[in-house]
């Protein structure tokens, strides 16, 4: 039996979220066809991928060697399905982004682009939301990647790069798992870790404004990763995005995601700049990687939180 992409990317979604329903439902394809696309994975190898229980599907150590394989055999055909000359693009481009974006978005692409440009020298700052639109009116930097909803200045242009769903944040075998949706009447008697990098908590206290319920706030962190431990660990519960939600938690407890019903604005991550700067081809360059990655069909990095 061979195997084909579609089942790699099957049992990726499998292993990351531990759930066939909830990898089915990412996927958007039905539980049987991941259930069979990972037998046959697992008839081809000679060997268990999973261990099956009523909590979820769980690594073997197998498993864990060929997820990392999966990941190089994505990306391997993702850089081959975007092979091009190398640009004659050169100088330096001052970049600024937010914490969230250089944490959990920009590695992958900073990567990408020193290939297709090599002769590009592009210098990168973590700065605050406020600290990047002032530098870029004032021409401290060229460019920013930020969360686009956060920007209030009228004189800095952006283009909309990708929409990261909010959803609840749990620890598997939590009572709220069992359900299609949650309601903030419900999400409002858990105990909630609220993020504060990033403007996390004054984008949260917005939607949660516009019902009747509050959260019941336990504990403010700035960090992601504490987030994600607290949860794990059923310290409480959070509603962040996929594009930060990893699986598990550094100690390896695991936790899992389930849709609100109530309406959540996406995060939205994209391209900043002074309004009317004119572009260099620094900058022409940057936004067209962008461009290319975003608004044309391609295999992901990896896959998408």
């Amino acid at each position: 039996m061979s195997f084909n992409l579609r089942h790699l990317k099957y049992f990726i979604a499998t292993a990351e979220l531990g759930q066939v329903s909830q990898a089915a439902m990412e996927l958007s394809i039905s539980q049987s066809a991941i259930t069979t696309a990972i037998k046959d994975l697992e008839q081809t190898i000679g060997a268990q991928l999973f261990v099956r229980s009523s909590l979820g599907m769980t690594l073997t150590e197998v498993g864990r060697q060929f997820l990392g394989s999966s990941y190089e055999i994505l990306a391997k055909v993702d850089e081959a399905m975007h092979v091009r000359p190398a640009a004659k693009v050169t100088g330096r481009l001052r970049l600024a982004a937010t914490y969230t974006v250089i944490g959990y978005f920009l590695p992958y692409h900073l990567d990408r682009l020193s290939r297709d440009y090599p002769d590009l020298e592009i210098s990168i700052v973590e700065l605050e939301r406020k600290q990047i639109e002032d530098g870029l009116i004032k021409g401290d930097f060229d460019m920013g990647v930020a969360l686009t909803a956060n920007i209030v200045s009228a004189d800095i242009g952006s283009e909309l790069l990708i929409k990261s769903p909010r959803r609840l944040w749990a620890p598997t075998g939590h009572h709220l798992l069992g359900r299609e949706t949650v309601r903030f009447a419900e999400v409002s008697k858990e105990p909630f870790i609220m993020l504060t990098v990033d403007e996390a908590s004054d984008t949260a206290m917005r939607y949660w404004r516009r019902s009747r319920y509050r959260p019941n706030i336990v504990l403010h962190t700035s960090s992601v990763e504490a987030v994600r431990s607290l949860v794990a660990n059923n310290q409480g519960v959070s509603i962040l995005s996929d594009m930060v939600y990893r699986p598990w938690s550094l100690e390896g407890r695991r936790l899992e995601t389930i849709e609100v019903s109530e309406d959540i604005p996406p995060m939205e991550v994209g391209l900043v700049w002074r309004g009317n700067a004119e572009f260099s081809p620094a900058m022409e360059a940057v936004r067209s990687y962008f461009r290319s990655q975003f608004l044309s069909p391609h295999l992901p990095p990896g896959r998408s939180v």
